[in-house]
């Protein structure tokens, strides 16, 4: 069995490893669909969705899942939530089953008739994109929020200066 996991992973951290390896306790293959994949360079999107595939394919290597275990996708927003599980469907290989604590995500695909369940979340307080980016900001120690290929990326990409440069307002010469 095959399920279906997405999420916008701006950057991945601990808390989406140990629901990617939960999952993987349930079913054979994971696909992980990055989310919002046209949106980066912003402060709640700083990352690309190609560097976010780095990122989750060196951390889930890191950690011992073997890339026969996962798909990655890319998953550009769509404006009509009616068809959005369409869509889904169209990118991906076949699912059963959906893994998603978004209450609009898994409202859509128990309307369409898939098993949906809302993984648990471990820690949510460190280990959230918004905590991250809200400690590379104020330069505290994010580093022990994600695994190490992660930090890895990020410092190869320039990500902390990246995020630095957009969280400052522009000057208006007026």
């Amino acid at each position: 069995m095959r399920g279906l996991l997405v999420g916008r992973m701006q950057p991945l951290h601990w808390g989406h490893i140990q629901v990617i390896e939960r999952i993987l306790d349930e079913v054979e293959e994971v696909i992980i669909g990055i989310g919002s994949a046209q949106v980066s360079h912003s402060i709640k999107d700083p990352f690309t969705a190609g560097e976010r595939v780095m990122m989750i394919t060196k951390a889930l290597s890191e950690n011992n899942v073997h890339a026969s275990r996962y798909y990655i996708i890319p998953v550009q927003d769509i404006e009509c939530n009616s068809l959005w599980v369409a869509h889904m469907e169209m990118l991906t290989p076949p699912f059963k089953h959906v893994y998603s604590g978004n209450p609009l995500v898994q409202r859509l695909f128990k309307e369409k008739g898939y098993e949906v369940t809302e993984p648990p979340l471990f820690n949510r307080k460190s280990y959230s994109g918004t905590e991250v980016r809200r400690r590379m900001l104020s330069g505290e120690k994010w580093e022990d929020l994600v695994p190490e290929s992660v930090v890895e990326v990020i410092n190869e990409i320039d990500g902390i200066s990246r995020i630095n440069q957009l969280s400052r307002k522009e000057v208006s010469d007026i």
